[in-house]
């Protein structure tokens, strides 16, 4: 319905008021118009056959005597009062005062009511009949209610375009949004969600959102992994102690956690400590026995073994190492005792130069005598076999007294006055061959001229005298000569004179 305060009641119908000449089927009294006959004719029913006051043979709600088909006041019947043609444009505009009716004509004693009565008050504006009104005023008036309409749906269509419905999940929370943003980089920023380095988005901060999308953050969190052992710090996006086992590839099945499964890990991280099963094979007694387990040392796998280790018993790897999976453990059964020895120490030989001793002559000035010392070892059997001792303790008991020899520096007189003419070298080749260290078979005699011990030390010589230089000997022979003469060799003496 319009909102003019000028409304239009019908469509403009010129063709459809009069559809046959002469009198309408069924009401007598009307001329071939439709029209009521004149005060001198004879009178006319005061309903028609439809129902109304004066029903014309459409059944209009107001059918006045003195309106033409298109229901305005006029002249003769069919026409306008000028006598014009009966379909004339005959629209007045309503705030026009309408021309009078003409009084009805032979009216009935009761005449019907001109406006059947409506609940909603519009009978008043309706008895002006169809009007219609004139097609570009029509346009006129709507053409700019029809552009503001086709601005608003338009806006209002680009608006629903825009806008987005997605579910955003951060960290396993799932919301659902409405967004204008472009992109899910866009789309983060808007919520405030802000992402690192080592954060999952998907999909990538940069892909174009659409409707319907599902965009899923997952946060980074740090944990300080120490799997069989081994430490390392990983970044994971899992949740729980569960999902980051999963995300590793971790056997958890019978496994050591430091903590539960289900233990949520939180932005800061955990520390989480993990040993898998393994397989440790245990030799002991001549057995090998066979466990899974989860220990964090070998001595723990062994003692699940149901091995016991007593006194100074060991395995063949360190007890306090991490085992490893398939690695096989020998255990030691040691049994030992102690040992203590007593050692000489050697003493030291310290030569001292004398001038007053003829070159190639030493004198011992101090005899030297061996320290002693006392050491402890330890003797151990493992697995029934004697190893080889482990020295443990020394102990000094007496220190070695040197030896200190007096080492002639004088240089040996060329001749001895009495003796240098004889032949000596013959003396030496009856003695001894001419050898200047031989011994004769007793041990008594020894050198060139087979000195005794005893005279060769009366005659200035040190030590023995096989010992010292042909030289020496020679000199101390001659010495010996111009005390004693020949008598020293009575065999070999007489080759002394040729």
């Amino acid at each position: 319905m319009s909102h003019s305060q000028f409304e239009t009641y019908g469509t403009y119908r010129p063709y459809e008021t009069v559809e046959t000449y002469g009198p309408p089927p069924g009401r007598p009294g009307f001329d071939a118009h439709g029209a009521p006959p004149l005060p001198h004719a004879a009178p006319y029913p005061a309903y028609g056959p439809d129902g109304d006051s004066y029903g014309d043979v459409r059944g209009d709600t107001y059918d006045d005597t003195h309106e033409d088909a298109y229901g305005d006041p006029c002249g003769p019947v069919g026409g306008d009062p000028d006598g014009g043609d009966a379909y004339a444009d005959t629209y007045r505009p309503a705030y026009e005062t309408a021309e009078p009716l003409l009084p009805r004509q032979s009216a009935p004693e009761h005449p019907a009511p001109l406006v059947r009565p409506r609940a909603d008050g519009r009978a008043a504006r309706r008895r002006r009949g169809r009007y219609a009104e004139r097609p570009d005023a029509s346009v006129r008036r709507l053409l700019p209610r029809a552009l503001v309409m086709a601005f608003l749906a338009g806006g209002t269509t680009a608006f629903v375009a825009e806008d987005k419905a997605v579910e955003l999940t951060v960290d396993g929370e799932p919301r659902r949004l409405h967004t204008f943003a472009d992109d899910v980089g866009e789309l983060l920023a808007e919520e405030g969600v802000g992402v690192g380095a080592h954060d999952v988005v998907a999909p990538a901060p940069g892909t174009e959102l659409g409707d319907g999308d599902e965009i899923a953050v997952a946060y980074g969190r740090p944990v300080r992994l120490t799997l069989d052992g081994h430490r390392r710090e990983v970044w994971t996006t899992a949740r729980t102690v569960d999902e980051v086992l999963a995300q590793l590839g971790v056997r958890a099945e019978g496994a050591y956690l430091s903590t539960a499964r289900s233990q949520r890990i939180g932005r800061a991280g955990l520390a989480l400590d993990v040993r898998t099963e393994r397989s440790v094979t245990v030799m002991a007694d001549g057995r090998a026995r066979t466990v899974r387990t989860n220990a964090a040392t070998v001595g723990e796998a062994v003692r699940q073994a149901g091995i016991t280790l007593r006194g100074e018993d060991t395995t063949s790897v360190p007890p306090g190492s991490f085992p490893r999976d398939g690695q096989t453990v020998t255990v030691l059964r040691i049994t030992g005792g102690r040992e203590t020895r007593e050692e000489e120490i050697p003493f030291e030989v310290r030569r001292i130069a004398d001038p007053a001793v003829f070159q190639g002559t030493e004198t011992v000035e101090q005899a030297g005598q061996p320290g002693l010392r006392r050491i402890t070892y330890a003797l151990r059997t493992v697995n029934g076999v004697r190893q080889q001792p482990r020295r443990i303790r020394t102990e000094l008991v007496r220190e070695p007294t040197a030896r200190i020899v007096k080492v002639g520096t004088r240089a040996l007189p060329a001749s001895v006055r009495g003796a240098d003419d004889l032949d000596w070298q013959g003396l030496a080749v009856c003695e001894s061959g001419g050898r200047p260290d031989a011994v004769d078979p007793s041990g008594t005699y020894g050198g060139l001229y087979q000195f005794d011990t005893r005279t060769w030390h009366s005659l200035g010589g040190t030590g023995r005298p096989q010992d010292a230089p042909a030289a020496e000997q020679t000199y101390r022979a001659k010495k010996l000569y111009v005390r004693r003469g020949a008598s020293p060799w009575p065999h070999c003496g007489a080759r002394l004179r040729g």
